[in-house]
């Protein structure tokens, strides 16, 4: 069953011809950039790296070692979500604003390098979440190969044990905003205050 869904996500890959992967450096994404470098080599791959104010630090320093270490071509780009009044008010649908800044600039990314799709590390699990920024990533045309393959989470994790991803066992690691309770403004300060807390 696992090998079957893994064949599934090589297809779908191969269907893609090129593409742009959104790469936080977390378990789906570094599964899903190292699969798309495997499968369509380097040449057809380009992970990239949101950077913004509620960005992890010690995420960026996992995304650049697997980048590193497996070759993944990539590429970090500013976001700047916090400029967005409707992000930074910290909504109930706050993820939507982000992803809408991430997507808009990856497709301008995707377009000027010739490749043709862009790419998030959504999984199945996602499916059954309250997810608003996998709204703003359908409306941007952006595909969710793992999710579309039927990988769960803890596939992910035992197919990336398997490959050597040091990124099998990581916890997931939303956004700093999203320790913010909704209706307190995201504010760089506050950011801050829970990344110092939490290293």
């Amino acid at each position: 069953m696992l090998e079957e869904k893994y064949a599934r996500l090589v297809q779908i890959l191969r269907e893609c011809g090129s593409v742009c992967v959104g790469y936080s450096g977390g378990v789906d994404s570094v599964f899903l950039a190292k699969v798309a470098v495997d499968v369509l080599g380097p040449a057809n791959v380009l992970a990239v790296t949101g950077l913004s104010e509620s960005f992890p630090a010690v995420q960026r320093e996992m995304a650049l070692e697997c980048v590193r270490r497996f070759g993944i071509p990539h590429l970090e780009l500013p976001t700047d979500e916090l400029a967005d009044p409707n992000y930074a008010a910290n909504p109930a649908n706050r993820c939507y604003f982000c992803k809408t800044e991430l997507w808009s600039k990856l497709k301008v990314v995707a377009a000027a390098r010739g490749l043709a799709v862009v790419l998030d590390g959504s999984n199945a699990d996602d499916g059954h979440d309250y997810r608003p920024g996998m709204q703003a990533a359908r409306e941007h045309g952006v595909r969710s190969p793992l999710l579309e393959a039927g990988l769960t989470k803890a596939e992910i994790r035992e197919l990336s044990r398997r490959m050597g991803l040091p990124t099998w066992d990581q916890p997931s690691a939303p956004c700093l905003a999203s320790r913010l309770p909704y209706g307190l403004a995201v504010t760089r300060e506050r950011l801050r205050q829970v990344e110092t807390a939490e290293a």
